[in-house]
């Protein structure tokens, strides 16, 4: 699963590498984007791509209770053709979701050790997402999205089961304007990403709490060393 990034690029950086158009106001620093809170999305509006901020967190059309969204951060890229709640974003609203890194635990007994995931370059990227409308009665317009996950690839495969589906940027364009009659083509591009381009190292236990939002939370510390006993 993907429950926590960061996207550390102000505004006008991540405009010019995604090439939208914004009306939001510049942003701050995230070190530590948790669901539930609004995030930066790219999504194809005509011919002009768009960038705005969504719940993290998907909540369909037709869902009764906002709190759907809490259980929806996430969806399978193997049966997203087939859960109703991403079946139909899927074919008709994907959008890419920029981060410059992630997060995830690896459990060693009673122990869970956050470790970061990025570029070697250190370089902006996208997940994959899908995106919905939701109105509650009375209430505001509420767009949300959710991150598509895959198998873990060999940098993962050792503290994870899953991780966030990254789009190599050259599949960027045909994942924001193929028309629904491709779903089934796209769905082929939810693999795992390259494990030679990404890195990995331990960061400390501050990004466990989601209101430690600081450059602390993506910063490297030594990795603890496995105890082993002799009785």
């Amino acid at each position: 699963m993907c429950g926590r990034y960061r996207l550390s690029r102000r505004k006008q950086v991540v405009e010019e590498y995604f090439e939208s158009a914004s009306e939001e106001e510049d942003w701050s620093p995230r070190y530590n984007i948790a669901p539930t809170q609004p995030v930066t999305t790219v999504r194809q509006e005509g011919s002009s791509r768009i960038l705005s901020m969504m719940r993290w967190g998907l909540v369909p059309s037709w869902a009764i209770d906002i709190k759907i969204g809490n259980q929806l951060i996430n969806g399978r890229s193997e049966t997203v053709l087939e859960k109703p709640a991403f079946r139909d974003s899927f074919r008709t609203r994907r959008c890419l979701i920029p981060a410059d890194g992630f997060y995830e635990w690896k459990k060693s007994g009673k122990q869970r050790q956050p470790f970061h995931f990025g570029m070697k370059d250190n370089s902006l990227f996208a997940f994959a997402g899908v995106w919905d409308r939701w109105k509650s009665p009375g209430g505001p317009m509420l767009h949300s999205c959710s991150i598509l996950t895959t198998a873990p690839n060999e940098l993962l495969g050792g503290v994870h089961d899953r991780m966030p589906v990254i789009l190599p940027r050259r599949h960027y364009e045909s994942w924001l304007t193929a028309p629904a009659a491709e779903a089934e083509r796209l769905a082929e591009l939810l693999v795992p990403f390259d494990a030679g381009f990404m890195s990995r190292y331990p960061v400390s236990s501050l990004v466990n709490k989601p209101e430690n939002d600081t450059p602390e939370c993506a910063r490297e510390v030594p990795e603890p060393e496995t105890q082993t006993h002799l009785w």
